[in-house]
């Protein structure tokens, strides 16, 4: 047996959104002042991904609800 698991799961999933003016602008805002502290141009939609990730990553209630949650089943 390998000491690495199979891999899991790695195919993108497209999920599409919609936000109202005032997200949008503000999200315009996050991937210039991005460009200009990193040096590299991101677009909105490749931030997104990243900007959940680290949203759900950092909300202790979701990761004990969650974790409760998977104890039901």
């Amino acid at each position: 047996m390998l000491k690495l698991d199979k891999l899991p799961d790695r195919t993108p999933v497209k999920i599409s959104i919609t936000v109202m003016p005032d997200l949008a602008h503000t999200l315009a805002d996050y991937a210039a002042i991005y460009a200009r502290i990193y040096g590299e141009k991101a677009e909105v939609p490749d931030l997104i991904p990243a900007m959940l990730e680290s949203f759900l990553a950092s909300d202790r209630a979701f990761a004990k609800a969650r974790k409760e949650q998977a104890g039901e089943g």
